[in-house]
C-alpha cells in the first residue's frame, strides 16, 4: 500500500478527521499553535505505530516497555514501523557529552587504543613495546664485533639502602652490578646512602656480536626483562646505551603504561578517569565573591556564611585571629590588606591559642592553626552527610575546571597517548567542522591505516551527518545537558540518517528550531535524503522553507483548541497556497504577511555597554545595547548569541539589580546597568517539573479563581475558604494523589510513567470540594478549560479577565489552565512566563530578554506576539531578543549580528544597525536573507 489511510481521528481536539497521506514522501503538518498538528502526528499516527510494534513483541519484552494505549481513532491502514524524533533534551547527566550521545566517542576510544602512541608525560618522547625477538633482531643489526654489556635496571632514581634488593641478587647467583655508573662485585659489602637517589643495573652478560650468537643473546635479553619488569639496558662498549622494553616504558624514567585498551579512554571508568574529579572535569569550589560582601566590615557581616551573633563560637575564634594579627574588624573588608584577607579566608600561618568561653560558661582552650573561612566551608561540604547543609553550601559555590585534568576528565597516562600529536581530549575539543578536516588529513603508517580504516570511516560518516544537520559548530566534549531542544533533536536526526534504515515512518517535531536560514537548506536536504532511502517523514513545522520543500502539506485548523482539529487544506504546497480557507496558504503565497514597521526607534539615548566580552567563543568584543528599543541579536547557530546575551548581559543584570549569586561571562567592563530597575528573562526552561505546576498557578490567575469559588453561596454555607480550592494543601484536595491528579510509577531505567488517580480520576479534588459550583462548573472543570473559553466564562471578573487576556494575546488561547507543566513545550513555557511579566506595570526602565520566543509559533501567532513586544517598547521599556525568525528580525529597531560562522569561527560582530543597514553588510548571512525579505 502506497498510502497511510486515517479514519475517524479524535485524539485531543481532533474532530473525527479522515485523511490520506502518501508514503515515502516528505509530509509537513502545520497550523496555528494548538490547532491539533501534534495530536495528529504524534498522539495518533506515531502512538498507533508504537503500540502495534510493542504488541508484536513477546509478553516478556512488553513488561519492560509498558502497555501503550490505543489512540482515539477508528482505523489507520498502511502504517510502517514508527520512530519519533522530538525535542526532549538529551540526558542532563554531567557525564553525558555530544561524543557519548552520538557514540562517536566509543569509536574514538577504539581508535586511540589500537593506533595511539603512548608518550612519556615527563620526557615527551614516544614509548613503544617490543617482543624479545624484536629486541634481538634490533641488536643483531649492529656491526659484527661490537662489544655489548646486557644490563637489567632493577632500581631507577630511588632513595634507600636497597639492602633487600642486593641480598636477593646475591642469593639468586648474580655477580656484578652497576651502581650510579660504577661497577661493583656483589661479594663486596655495598653501603648506600639513604637520601641519595640511586640507579642499580644488574650485569646479565657480556657479548661480542658474531654469527651464531642469537640463542645466547635471546636468553640474556629474556633474563634481563624478567628481572626488571620488561626493561633491558644494552650498553654498547665505547658507545651509546639503549633501553629496550617489552612493556610500554620510558627509557629515561620509571614511567610505564599497560597495553592501551578502549576502557582506558573512558572518563566514566576508574581506569581512565581523572582521580581528582572522578571524570567530571569540574569541581565545586567555594567562591570568595559569593561569600564576602566587600563593602562591609567583619563586625557588619562581611562574611555571609558566618553567624553574626558575637557570642557564637565561630565569631569568637575569628576575633582571636583578628586580635593576634591586629586586623581591624570595623574596617570594610575590601580595605584590608591582601595578607589580612588571606588569613581570614585561607587560614593562619601560625599556631594560635584559642580561649573560647561558651554561653554556658564552659571554657575551651586549644592551640591550633586557624583553618580559614573558605577552607572550613569546603571541608564541611566534603565531610557532611546532610543534604540540607550541602544545598546551603552550594549556593556559595561555583563550578570550576578540575585543577588536575583542567577539564579533560581523564588521567595523565591516557592523555599521553597521541595520534598525530593530539590526545583524545584534544580531538573532542575540536568543532565538528575542524574534526572532519583533521580526519581527512590524518597521516598514518600503512599498518595504522589498515588497522583504523573501518573505525575512521564510521567516525567520518557520523561527523558528516552532524554537519549536514547544521551542527558543525558543536564539539564532542560539549555537555549534553547544555544542548537546546532543537540541537538535541538534530543530533538524534543525524544518528537516524546514519542508520540508513528504509521503510520507516519518522515523526519529527520542528527540527528547524534554533537554526539559521543558512543552515536550514542543509537540514532540508538531510530530510530529503532520508525520504529518498525509502522512508516516510511526517514533520510538524512552521518554517516556510521546509513547507515549500515538502511533497505534501497538511494544514490543521482553522483556529486553536476547540476551534481547531479540522483538516483545512491538504495537498502539494502549491495546492494549499490556492486554498483561500488556509491561513498557512495565505502566508505562503504572500497574500497575508507580517508588515515591516514604517519607522525604526532610535531609543531613549541611554545604553548598556559591554567591553571585552570573551565568554566561550566570544573574541573580546565591545557591544552597545540601545535602551528603549526592540533589539535582535542574530547569527548562525553557535556564533555566540547566548554567550553574549544569556551568559554575560543577563547574569550581569541579575547580579547588579537583584544581587544574584550567578557570575557573568568573562568581560572587562559592563556599564549602563544603573539605567535599569528590573530585568525579565524569558527562556524556554520548564515552568515546573511536576504535574502540580500549571499555567494558571504560574501566572497567578488561579488565586483569583479560588476567590470566586470561595465567595459562592454554597461555599460560605459550608465554611469553605480559599484554601479549600487549592490542590497543594490538605482539605479540599484528593489525598490519594496529594492533589496531583496522577500517580507516578517509577520505572527505574525507563522514564517515569504517570497514570490518572483511581480515586479522583484526575480531578485533583475530593468529592465534597467538587460539589461547589460557579455557573454550573466546579473547580476541576475550570482547570480543564482552555484560556479562550475561560476568558468568556470569567468576563465579569476584570482581575481574572485581564490576566487571561494577556495569555490570549501571547498566543496561549488554546492551552488549558490546569495543563501540566511537564506537557508544555519550551516555546509555550516561554510564553507563559512572558504573560506573567506583562501583567506587571511598565516602569520604562525594564529590560526584557527573550530567547527565541517564536519557537513553536505559526506566522499568524508571531504577528500577534510582535504586537505585544512592540507595545512593551512603546511603554518605554527595552526588548532584547535572540532570534532566527526573519519576520521578527525585520521588525526590530536594531540588530547585532554575530558570526560570521559558529564555534571558533564565530564570536565576532559582523554587522550592527537597523535591518536596512544590516542587509547591506557583505559577509553577514543574516543580512543576505534580510535583503530578500525587505525587498
Amino acid at each position: 500500500m502506497d498510502k497511510i489511510i486515517i479514519k475517524g481521528a479524535r485524539e485531543n481536539n481532533l474532530k473525527n478527521i479522515d485523511l490520506e497521506l502518501p508514503k515515502n514522501k516528505l509530509i509537513v503538518m502545520t497550523g496555528l499553535s494548538g490547532s491539533g498538528k501534534s495530536s495528529l502526528a504524534f498522539d495518533t499516527i506515531y502512538a498507533e505505530g508504537e503500540r502495534r510494534y510493542v504488541e508484536s513483541l513477546s509478553a516478556y519484552a512488553r513488561q519492560f516497555l509498558g502497555g501503550s494505549e490505543k489512540p482515539d481513532v477508528d482505523s489507520i491502514e498502511g502504517l510502517s514501523p514508527s520512530i519519533s524524533i522530538d525535542q526532549k533534551t538529551t540526558s542532563k547527566n554531567p557525564r553525558s557529552t555530544v561524543g557519548t550521545v552520538t557514540e562517536i566517542y566509543d569509536y574514538l576510544r577504539l581508535l586511540f587504543a589500537r593506533i595511539g602512541i603512548p608518550y612519556c608525560p615527563n620526557h615527551h618522547i614516544p614509548i613503544t613495546s617490543q617482543t624479545v625477538d624484536e629486541i634481538v633482531d634490533k641488536i643483531l643489526e649492529m656491526e659484527t664485533g661490537t662489544k655489548l654489556i646486557i644490563l637489567s635496571p632493577v632500581v631507577d632514581s630511588e632513595k634507600g639502602t636497597h639492602k633487600d634488593i642486593l641480598d636477593d641478587l646475591r642469593r639468586d647467583g648474580y655477580v656484578r652490578v652497576r651502581i650510579n655508573d660504577e661497577m661493583y662485585d656483589l661479594s663486596e659489602d655495598i653501603e648506600l646512602e639513604k637520601n641519595k637517589k640511586d640507579k642499580i643495573d644488574v650485569v646479565i652478560d657480556r657479548i661480542v656480536l658474531k654469527d651464531g650468537i642469537r640463542s645466547r643473546l635471546f636468553e640474556s635479553i629474556e633474563t634481563a626483562t624478567n628481572l626488571a619488569n620488561g626493561k633491558v639496558l644494552v650498553n654498547v662498549v665505547g658507545g651509546e646505551e639503549i633501553l629496550f622494553s617489552t612493556t610500554y616504558a620510558c627509557p629515561y624514567c620509571n614511567y610505564s603504561i599497560g597495553k592501551p585498551e578502549p576502557r582506558m579512554f573512558s572518563f566514566n571508568a576508574p581506569f581512565g578517569a581523572c582521580p581528582e574529579c572522578k571524570g567530571l572535569g569540574v569541581k565545586l569550589k567555594i567562591d570568595e565573591d559569593l561569600v564576602i560582601e566587600p563593602e562591609l566590615s567583619l563586625n557588619k557581616k562581611a562574611i555571609k556564611t558566618l553567624n553574626d551573633d558575637q557570642e557564637s563560637i565561630e565569631y569568637k575564634r575569628l576575633k582571636t585571629v583578628c586580635d593576634h594579627y591586629k586586623i581591624d574588624m570595623d574596617k570594610p573588608f575590601n580595605k584590608l590588606t591582601k595578607k589580612e584577607r588571606n588569613i581570614i579566608l585561607y587560614g593562619s600561618p601560625d599556631i594560635l591559642t584559642f580561649n573560647i568561653v561558651s554561653r554556658s560558661g564552659n571554657v575551651t582552650k586549644n592551640k591550633d592553626f586557624f583553618e580559614g573561612i573558605i577552607n572550613n566551608l569546603e571541608r564541611r561540604y566534603m565531610e557532611t552527610s546532610s543534604e540540607w547543609i550541602r544545598d546551603w553550601l552550594e549556593q556559595y559555590m561555583i563550578e570550576l575546571p578540575c585543577d588536575v585534568c583542567h577539564g579533560a576528565r581523564l588521567n595523565d597516562s591516557v592523555l599521553s597517548i597521541l595520534i598525530n600529536k593530539k590526545n583524545i581530549y584534544d580531538v573532542t575539543c575540536m568543532s565538528i567542522k575542524e574534526l572532519i578536516n583533521w580526519f581527512d588529513n590524518l597521516k598514518l603508517t600503512e599498518s595504522e591505516l589498515k588497522i583504523s580504516e573501518l573505525v575512521v570511516k564510521e567516525i567520518q560518516n557520523r561527523l558528516k551527518f552532524l554537519k549536514n544537520v547544521g551542527l558543525e559548530y558543536l564539539t564532542l566534549s560539549r555537555m549534553a545537558g547544555t544542548l537546546s531542544g532543537g540541537e538535541a533533536q538534530r543530533i538524534r536526526l543525524a544518528t537516524q540518517i546514519g542508520s540508513r534504515l528504509t521503510g520507516v515512518l519518522y515523526v519529527l517535531d520542528e527540527p528547524s528550531i534554533g537554526l539559521h536560514q543558512k543552515d536550514n537548506e542543509k537540514l532540508i536536504q538531510s530530510l530529503l535524503d532520508m525520504r529518498d532511502l525509502g522512508n516516510t517523514l511526517i514533520v510538524v513545522e512552521h518554517d516556510t522553507d521546509t513547507m515549500l520543500a515538502s511533497d505534501y502539506l497538511v494544514d490543521i485548523g482553522p483556529g486553536a483548541g476547540d476551534a481547531g482539529g479540522y483538516v483545512v487544506a491538504a495537498g502539494t504546497p502549491e495546492e494549499v497556497m490556492k486554498n483561500e480557507n488556509s491561513i498557512t496558504g495565505r502566508y505562503l503565497s504572500g497574500k497575508e504577511c507580517i508588515e515591516i514597521p514604517k519607522t525604526r526607534r532610535k531609543g531613549n539615548g541611554k545604553k548598556i555597554e559591554i567591553k571585552g566580552a570573551s565568554e566561550n567563543n566570544l573574541k573580546e568584543i565591545d557591544v552597545k545595547f540601545p535602551l528603549g528599543t526592540f533589539t535582535c541579536v542574530t547569527g548562525v547557530s553557535g556564533s555566540g548569541k547566548s554567550s553574549l546575551v544569556m551568559e554575560t548581559l543577563a547574569k550581569a543584570a541579575m547580579q547588579t539589580i537583584y544581587k544574584s549569586k550567578v557570575k557573568p561571562g568573562k568581560n572587562k567592563k559592563i556599564s549602563g546597568l544603573n539605567n535599569l530597575d528590573k530585568v525579565v528573562i524569558i527562556t524556554q526552561n520548564p515552568i515546573g517539573r511536576t504535574p502540580r505546576s500549571n499555567p494558571a498557578t504560574y501566572v497567578g490567575v488561579f488565586d483569583d479563581i479560588r476567590d470566586v469559588f470561595a465567595n459562592t453561596k454554597d461555599a460560605k454555607m459550608l465554611g469553605y475558604g480559599k484554601n479549600r480550592f487549592s490542590f497543594n494543601v490538605k482539605g479540599g484536595r484528593c489525598e490519594a494523589c496529594w492533589g496531583d491528579g496522577v500517580k507516578k510509577i517509577e520505572m527505574h531505567f525507563l522514564p517515569d510513567v504517570y497514570i490518572p488517580c483511581e480515586v479522583c480520576h484526575g480531578t485533583r479534588y475530593n468529592s465534597e470540594t467538587l460539589t461547589i459550583k460557579y455557573k454550573d462548573k466546579n473547580i476541576s472543570d475550570v482547570l480543564n478549560m482552555r484560556v479562550t473559553e475561560a476568558l468568556k466564562f470569567f468576563e465579569n471578573h476584570p482581575k481574572i479577565k485581564n490576566k487571561l487576556q494577556v495569555m490570549e494575546d501571547v498566543g496561549l488561547g488554546y492551552v488549558k489552565l490546569g495543563q501540566s507543566a511537564t506537557t508544555l513545550s519550551g516555546g509555550e513555557a516561554g510564553r507563559v512566563k512572558l504573560s506573567k511579566e506583562l501583567q506587571k506595570k511598565a516602569t520604562g526602565k525594564t529590560l526584557f530578554i527573550l530567547d527565541e520566543p517564536t519557537t513553536g509559533l505559526h506566522s499568524a501567532d508571531i504577528k500577534r506576539l510582535l504586537v505585544i513586544l512592540q507595545r512593551i517598547v512603546d511603554n518605554g521599556d527595552t526588548v532584547l531578543v535572540i532570534e532566527h525568525n526573519l519576520d521578527v528580525i525585520k521588525s526590530a529597531d536594531y540588530i547585532i549580528d554575530l558570526g560570521p560562522d559558529g564555534g571558533d569561527n564565530g564570536g565576532t560582530i559582523v554587522a550592527i544597525g537597523t535591518p536596512e543597514e544590516v542587509s547591506k553588510v557583505k559577509g553577514s548571512y543574516t543580512g543576505e536573507f534580510l535583503k530578500k525579505m525587505l525587498n
